[in-house]
C-alpha cells in the first residue's frame, strides 16, 4: 500500500494514478498538528488496513495530477542518518565504521517544494539520494534477526548537505540540519511491497541528467544491522525515519534553479527545485568525474558568487 498527504494534510492511498481519500475513515485519530493521523495509523495500522484495502479498490479516486502532494510524515519525532554506510561500489577495502546522526524535523519538505541554499561558505552544496525506512513500532535494543518486525515502510529520501563549513570536525550539525534539506515522499511504502529492501536500484537526476546510479546491495551495515545499532543508542518511536546512507561517487552540486528528481526502486519519484537567492555557481561534475579527472580535493570547486575565490 502507498499512503500520502495531500492537499491540507488530506490522508490517501494511491491507486494507480488516483488517489483515494481515507481521511473520513480515520476520524478517532487524534489530531493536533499534520503529523498526528499518519503516526496514529502507523501505530494502528493492522487495525485499519482492512477499510484502507476496502477503500482503495472501492473508493472514487481523484487524479493525482490534480492534488498538490505532501510530506508524507511532515515532522516526524526523529530523522536518523546513517553516514558512509556504502562501499562505494566495492572500492572501499573496508567497511566503514556504522555511525549516523540526526537532522532536525523542521528540514522535511516535499513533493514539488523548493530546498533553500543558505547564506554560508559551504565548499558546496550537495542532495544525497537514500533509501530511509519509517519506524512501525518503538525500538528499544533490536537485535538485528528481529528489526524487520518493526518496519512500517519505506520511502525516497534526500540528504541535504552543506560541505566544508567552518570550523573543521565541527560538522553534523550545521552542515545537515538546515531547513529544507531533507525531501522525502512522495509516498510512503509499507513494508509488504518491498520484498527485498536490500536489491533496490536508487537514482537521482539533476536537470534531467543522471548523477548517481547505485543499488541498496552496495550498503555496508545492511537495514537490520542499522536498526539493531541506532536502537541501542536511542529508542525509535513510530514514525521516526531512520536513512540508510549513500553512495557519493555520482554526489554533485546543487545551485540555483535546479531540478532534482530521485526514484528509489518502487517508492515512485520525488522531485523538487533549488532555490540560492545569492545565485552562486559550481562545476557540475560528480566526486568520480573530479576524481578522475585529478582534481584537488573531494568537491568540485565554487566558480562565481558569494564566497568563491573570484568573489
Amino acid at each position: 500500500m502507498k499512503l500520502l498527504h495531500f492537499d491540507d494534510f488530506r490522508v490517501g492511498v494511491l491507486r494507480g494514478d488516483a488517489v483515494v481519500d481515507v481521511t473520513d475513515l480515520l476520524a478517532d485519530i487524534p489530531r493536533t498538528g499534520p503529523n498526528d493521523v499518519m503516526r496514529g495509523l502507523i501505530e494502528r495500522f493492522e487495525e485499519y488496513r482492512g477499510k484502507l484495502e476496502k477503500a482503495a479498490a472501492e473508493g472514487k479516486g481523484i487524479p493525482l495530477a490534480s492534488v498538490r502532494i505532501r510530506p508524507p510524515l511532515p515532522r516526524p519525532g526523529a530523522i536518523v542518518c546513517m553516514a558512509v554506510n556504502y562501499m562505494e561500489d566495492g572500492t572501499l577495502t573496508e567497511k566503514p565504521v556504522i555511525n549516523a546522526f540526526q537532522k532536525t524535523p523542521s528540514a522535511i519538505i516535499g513533493q514539488g517544494d523548493t530546498m533553500v541554499l543558505p547564506d554560508v561558505p559551504a565548499h558546496v552544496f550537495e542532495g544525497e539520494a537514500e533509501l530511509a525506512l519509517v519506524i512501525g513500532k518503538r525500538a528499544s535494543n533490536v537485535p538485528a534477526e528481529k528489526a524487520k518486525d518493526y518496519i512500517f515502510g519505506y520511502m525516497n529520501f534526500i540528504d541535504g548537505s552543506a560541505r566544508g563549513l567552518p570550523a573543521p570536525n565541527n560538522s553534523f550539525f550545521q552542515v545537515k540540519s538546515r531547513a529544507t534539506f531533507a525531501p522525502i515522499g512522495p509516498f510512503l511504502v509499507t513494508a509488504d511491497e518491498v520484498p527485498d529492501p536490500q536489491n533496490l536500484r536508487v537514482r537521482l537526476w539533476v536537470n534531467g541528467t543522471v548523477k548517481q546510479d547505485f543499488n541498496t546491495s552496495d550498503m555496508a551495515h545492511d537495514i537490520p544491522r542499522c536498526i539493531e545499532w541506532m536502537s541501542s543508542v536511542q529508542t525509535l518511536e513510530p514514525g521516526d525515519i531512520l536513512a540508510t546512507g549513500t553512495n557519493h561517487r555520482g554526489l554533485s552540486s546543487l545551485q540555483d534553479g535546479d531540478k532534482v528528481e530521485l526514484e528509489v526502486e518502487g517508492m515512485g519519484r520525488l522531485a523538487f527545485k533549488v532555490q540560492d537567492e545569492l545565485k552562486r555557481t559550481w562545476g557540475r561534475d560528480t566526486r568520480l568525474e573530479h576524481k578522475e579527472k585529478g582534481l584537488d580535493g573531494p568537491y568540485t570547486p565554487q566558480l562565481t558568487g558569494k564566497y568563491s575565490k573570484a568573489g
